[in-house]
């Protein structure tokens, strides 16, 4: 009976947050090592299954990262990072167009229609316009090419919104298509910036393999539970903030002058991470507010 009385508690402890959040956009980026286990993957996506019976309104972006690299190797595709973006040949943005289209997006289709939500799919080549850009060398300042790799400008928000009018969950890959229609690499973490800013979410989450902001990497319980978009670029020069973690809160920050409600960066490895930093009192990540 105990057990049965907790379980009640939990979800009276829900209740005011699934009565505020009802109607509400909620964007989930998803990818990294949290994409590579499949239970990993249906946990997450049973989450969401749920936030939309709940009656929110989510959409996913998703990366794979992991499986072009695999399939470039295959094909015998070189692969090039630079600054922690993937240079962008020409065979290697056909082999990302195949594989985000019909491995990753088809697999997470199917898992979230498994856990019994309504998902659409959705090539970010229909709903993304984008232009073509650049890195910059850290030594001398010059601009470095990345091939087919572009920066998101627009975002088709009626027909998302269309999407999710319908009660489906739009599933997107982060592909965009220039003003001419050629294909270009978008960074994930980046295309989910600039959609939800644009869509004026309540929620960005980002799943990642890092519990959030940790003050010390080797100890994750020196987690950052709040972080104000004022605070980032001192935690940035005090080196808190570094490597792939500084684009990502910097891009979080113009989400949040955009009008995105809140940024929340956890780790989707946890069983139910999502549903508990959504609906709980405590959470379990980091929070980015203004």
């Amino acid at each position: 009976m105990k057990e049965l009385i907790a379980k009640a508690d939990v979800l009276l402890e829900a209740l005011p947050y699934i009565q505020d959040f009802h109607g509400s956009v909620v964007l989930v980026k998803f990818g990294g090592s949290a994409m590579e286990d499949p239970e990993v993957t249906r946990g997450v996506l049973r989450d969401v299954a749920f936030m939309a019976s709940a009656g929110m309104r989510p959409v996913i972006v998703h990366g794979g990262g992991k499986a072009i690299s695999a399939e470039l190797k295959a094909q015998g595709v070189p692969t090039q990072f630079i600054n922690g973006l993937r240079y962008t040949c020409e065979k290697t943005i056909k082999v990302v167009d195949q594989v985000l289209h019909q491995v990753v997006n088809a697999d997470l289709l199917r898992m979230l229609r498994e856990s019994g939500a309504v998902a659409a799919a959705v090539s970010g080549k229909n709903v993304l316009r984008c232009e073509r850009t650049t890195t910059v060398d850290k030594a001398t300042g010059a601009a470095i090419d990345l091939g087919f790799v572009g920066r998101v400008v627009n975002v088709d928000t009626p027909q998302l919104n269309w999407i999710m009018s319908r009660g489906e969950v739009p599933v997107i890959t982060p592909l965009a298509c220039d003003m001419n229609g050629q294909v270009y690499n978008i960074n994930a973490d980046m295309a989910a910036c600039v959609i939800a800013a644009m869509l004026k979410v309540r929620k960005l989450v980002f799943l990642s393999d890092v519990p959030g902001v940790l003050r010390d990497p080797a100890d994750e319980d020196s987690l950052i539970s709040t972080i104000r978009m004022g605070e980032i670029d001192q935690l940035s020069r005090d080196g808190v903030i570094s490597g792939g973690m500084l684009p990502k809160l910097q891009s979080a920050a113009d989400a949040l002058q955009a009008g995105v409600g809140k940024v929340h960066m956890i780790d989707g490895r946890v069983r139910h991470s999502l549903l508990l930093e959504l609906f709980t009192d405590q959470g379990i990540g980091t929070q980015i507010i203004p």
